[in-house]
């Protein structure tokens, strides 16, 4: 999507794509991590410590799952030795759910981990001429910053301001799969409309993005104060149905016979209801986390799945709109993130709810994982580089 104008350096190690590893260990990563939570949560699990409260859970998938990924789809081809450390980071910062003292490697690794993909990415995004480009880059680095933060709720518990850090990491998070997902979206559907039907879609709406980015960007800074929630509701309710429009203008209706731009909508369509959730949660005293999760089940899964399939099935050079799986993931994020929006309010069955939406994010991301290492088989050889 952003391609690094920088002349390459002359290098004889072989570069190897970041993806090939972040994306099936994040997908196995998400599959274990929800129902693990919920053992630790409300089962006596002790084996997992750090995953028994709920803001233990959400570190773990926002800055464990979810920047694997950012690292996976934005560094590209990395050194085979810096990729190596890279993955070694994350996989002993995964240790951290356990007691001391892995978990204090744990820690340290997982703060490496978040300092060197930062100092990798954000370079790169202040090069940009535009600010709609420039912005990303100081959005990853509050993304970094704030999961090494996180970190220190291990050792000093739950605070006053644990809350409200992962609430605006996970806005962050928003911000970014709204910037992204337009960037995404946009020249895919463009280029099926031209090629299927000779009609010039609507392209990036640059007016829509920049509005989505001071409105998505503003509100959270907003939000941290309880006084000014209603105005920052007065912000994401507008973004909102801005996010629906982008989505009306890519004309969905003309791209039935490509599911791959379908699910890619789908879950950008989720990010318009977890804004107008937020908004009513901002508005009225009700439990806001709760809408929390149109943002990290149904948006993020469906939109971090289709876009790992589809870079995986273009790499294979075969063709995204005949992947199987696409609607089924589609359908299976849209029933986790039902069940879990529905879990506060189902009374004695509230347990079981919460697990009915564990397992339905469980299976699709073994879907994914095992739909990964099926096209990772069949990428081409690597031609040879140069000397």
């Amino acid at each position: 999507m952003f391609k690094n104008k920088a002349k390459p350096r002359p290098s004889s190690e072989q570069r190897l794509p970041t993806w090939h590893w972040f994306f099936p260990l994040a997908a196995v990563h998400a599959a274990l991590m929800v129902p693990l939570s919920l053992l630790a949560l409300y089962h006596q699990f002790d084996f997992l410590p750090q995953l028994a409260s709920p803001m233990g859970h959400a570190r773990e998938l926002i800055f464990g799952f979810a920047l694997s990924l950012i690292a996976g789809y934005l560094l590209g081809p990395l050194p085979r030795r810096q990729l190596a450390g890279l993955v070694t980071l994350w996989v002993v910062g995964r240790l951290g759910v356990l007691a001391a003292p892995l978990m204090h490697v744990a820690t340290l690794a997982d703060s490496l981990f978040a300092m060197w993909v930062a100092c990798l990415l954000v370079p790169r995004f202040m090069a940009a001429k535009k600010w709609r480009n420039r912005i990303i880059a100081p959005l990853l680095c509050l993304l970094c910053l704030l999961g090494i933060v996180t970190l220190t709720w291990r050792y000093l518990g739950d605070m006053f301001i644990t809350a409200p850090l992962m609430h605006l990491s996970v806005l962050g998070l928003v911000l970014l799969m709204t910037f992204m997902g337009g960037r995404i979206i946009a020249p895919a559907v463009n280029g099926y409309l031209m090629q299927r039907h000779r009609l010039a879609g609507a392209g990036l709406q640059p007016r829509i993005e920049a509005a989505l980015i001071l409105l998505v960007g503003t509100a959270p800074l907003l939000a941290l104060w309880p006084r000014l929630q209603p105005f920052a509701a007065m912000l994401v309710l507008p973004a909102g149905a801005l996010v629906l429009l982008r989505i009306y203008r890519w004309k969905p209706t003309l791209c039935r016979e490509r599911p791959d731009l379908l699910a890619l909508m789908a879950g950008y369509a989720w990010l318009s209801v977890g804004l107008l959730l937020m908004a009513r949660a901002w508005w009225l005293p009700t439990h806001d986390s709760a809408s929390l999760h149109a943002f990290t089940i149904g948006a993020l899964g469906t939109l971090a799945s289709t876009v790992m399939l589809r870079q995986a099935i273009l790499r294979a050079k075969a063709q995204p709109e005949r992947e199987w799986t696409l609607l089924l993931l589609v359908a299976l994020f849209a029933t986790a993130t039902i069940l879990r929006l529905l879990a506060l309010e189902a009374g004695g069955t509230w347990l079981a709810t919460l697990w009915g939406a564990a397992l339905a994010w469980s299976l699709a991301w073994l879907l994914v994982a095992s739909r990964l290492c099926h096209w990772i088989r069949r990428l081409p050889a690597p031609r040879p580089s140069a000397k």
